[in-house]
Formats: C-alpha cells, sequence, structure tokens
C-alpha cells in the first residue's frame, strides 16, 4: 500500500507542530463516541498560486456543524479561516486537499460531553482525483447500496459530524466488496439520497434533478456551485424526490463534493448510463467548473482566496505560524 502523502506541518490547538507529533490520548471522546465536526477543503494551483474553493461558505459549515452538536469551537470564524490560509502556505502546498476538524478530547465517558475540552486542528496534503484518476473522464461504476441514509430526527444529516459517517463507511465498503467503486444512498422513504460521501445529480430529458435537503443530504458546497452553473447554462434544475428507478433510464448522472469534484457516474448496478461514458451537461459542468477553480477564467462567482494574495498573518500566539 502507497504511504499516505505527509507534509511538514499541522495546526494543533493554537500552534504549528510536526506532522507526527499531532497525537490524541487513546481516551479522547471523539474516538469512542465519535463527537468530532470536520471539514474538507482544495486549493488549487492557480496561475495566481494555490488558491482555496469556497473558504468562507466551508468555515461557516464547520462552525454550523459544531453548532448542531452543541460543542463551542474555542476560536472564531476569521481565526480558523487564517490558520486554514497559514497551513497552506507554511507547508508550501500550491494543490491541495485541507481537512479542519474539532473534537471532544480525553475528560471522561460521559454521553453528555459538554463539559470536555475541545480540541481543534487543521492539516493538509497533496491529493488527486477521490474516486481515481481517470474517473473525471472516464465516469464510475457505482451500485445502490443496502444500507440507507438516517431517518430525519435521529442524526443531523446536514452536519459533518464524524460518528455519522459510520453510515457512509457501510455504503463504500459494500460497494468495494461488490466491485463499484461507489455506492448510492436511499434515504428512509426510498427515494436517492447520495453518494457515501458525494451528493448527486441525475439527468432525464434535459432537465437536471438532484435530491433536496429533506432527502437526508449533506448541504455540500460543490453541490451549490454545480446548481449555479448549470441554472447559468440555462438548463431547469429541479431538486425534488428521485425514485431509484429513475437512475437507470436517467441521460447522465455526475457526483459532486469537494473530494469528488465532478464526477461522472458511468452505471449503476451494472446498468449503463446514457452512452455509458461522460455526458455532454456533465462536461458542460466539470469545464465551466475547472477552468474557474485552476484560474484559466475569471472567478465571476468570488470562490477562490488565494493564498499568497494575502499577507502573512500576524495572529495572535494561539494561532501562531512557523519560521
Amino acid at each position: 500500500m502507497a504511504s499516505f502523502p505527509k507534509s511538514e506541518f499541522i495546526w494543533f490547538d493554537g500552534k504549528f507542530v510536526p506532522w507526527d507529533d499531532a497525537n490524541v490520548h487513546v481516551g479522547t471522546h471523539a474516538l469512542h463516541y465519535g463527537s468530532s465536526v470536520f471539514e474538507g477543503l482544495r486549493a488549487y494551483n492557480t496561475p495566481g498560486g494555490a488558491a482555496i474553493f469556497c473558504l468562507d461558505p466551508h468555515v461557516d459549515r464547520f462552525f454550523g456543524s459544531a453548532k448542531m452538536i452543541k460543542m463551542p469551537i474555542p476560536y472564531d470564524h476569521a481565526e480558523i479561516r487564517n490558520v486554514i490560509i497559514e497551513t497552506v502556505r507554511a507547508n508550501k502546498l500550491d494543490s491541495c486537499y485541507v481537512r479542519p476538524i474539532a473534537f471532544r478530547g480525553f475528560g471522561g465517558f460521559s454521553l453528555d460531553p459538554r463539559k470536555y475540552p475541545v480540541q481543534v486542528a487543521v492539516f493538509a496534503f497533496p491529493w488527486g482525483a477521490y474516486l481515481g484518476p481517470e474517473a473525471l473522464a472516464q465516469g464510475v461504476d457505482v451500485g445502490v447500496s443496502s444500507w440507507r441514509r438516517m431517518a430525519p430526527g435521529t442524526f443531523p444529516a446536514m452536519g459533518k459530524i464524524g460518528g455519522q459517517y459510520v453510515n457512509s463507511s457501510f455504503a463504500a465498503m459494500e460497494a468495494n466488496d461488490h466491485g463499484y467503486v461507489e455506492g448510492i444512498v436511499l434515504d428512509i422513504n426510498g427515494y436517492v439520497s447520495e453518494g457515501s460521501a458525494e451528493n448527486i445529480f441525475v439527468m432525464l430529458d434535459q432537465v437536471v434533478y438532484t435530491p433536496p435537503l429533506g432527502s437526508s443530504i449533506l448541504r455540500g458546497i460543490t453541490r451549490t456551485a454545480a446548481l449555479r452553473i448549470l441554472r447559468d447554462l440555462g438548463y431547469s434544475v429541479v431538486e425534488q424526490n428521485i425514485p431509484r428507478e429513475m437512475l437507470y433510464i436517467a441521460n447522465e448522472i455526475f457526483f459532486t463534493g469537494t473530494a469528488a469534484e465532478i464526477t461522472p457516474v458511468r452505471s449503476v448496478d451494472h446498468v449503463s448510463i446514457g452512452s455509458g461514458s461522460r455526458g455532454p451537461i456533465t462536461k458542460q459542468v466539470q469545464d465551466e467548473f475547472f477552468a474557474i477553480v485552476q484560474g484559466r477564467a475569471p472567478d465571476r462567482y468570488e470562490w477562490l482566496t488565494y493564498v499568497n494574495a494575502i499577507p502573512a498573518q500576524k495572529i495572535e500566539t494561539r494561532v501562531s505560524v512557523p519560521k
């Protein structure tokens, strides 16, 4: 197995430490009960250097997820925003994935952890196409999972909360065991929800459908970007419940996500989708998306934060920058 692509520094509880020194106690509450929230961001290599995609929406969602589980983050929005920028800069990365995480530390094993400390870390590392290097052009083969997304009133599906991802892990493992690259999970009512770690779009007769927030989906930031692009391209986009059988007769399907970016689906349950390759609408969305995030087209949606365009932060000690 290839080694994980380490970087030099991880920002951990207010200071940068070497990658291998960012450790936690085995009694950490989040290890036992999943009491963590996290984000995933990408920085793209552009002619102007590293540019972080949708930095502020990601930071907002990070704090929103923490609010859902009543976990106060001991830094404010501006500090976390600066730390993300500084983590990319400190590691001299032009293209990378960034993972901020906040979690309940070691304090006890009560299921009400509100008296326990909250720890925060941000790390970044080089990472290519999440679903494989050929996936963006050729598409992926997926299967509908036997696992369902959480029912409303059981878990807050709109949050990126660590413990909830056991559900995603079940779907991903099942998909891999069946020879698929990814799984599609249905909601409690049997309608299409999302992939194990992606939102989904389904094209049928020149109309684009995507599940609504009420189908237990994550409020995806790349999903929002794709919606904006599709509407600006003139497509009719409908957020509604999607029956499973629509997947099989769709003209095109694609996933969206920070990791997956815009990835076409070429088959579902061994049923070929459309021509069995990336469709024209998917390619249009990909072309628009990558042209903007890679700095080859104007950033008309103001999605990009250029790391090198911002002076190195002279932040207070608890957000210190390595020399």
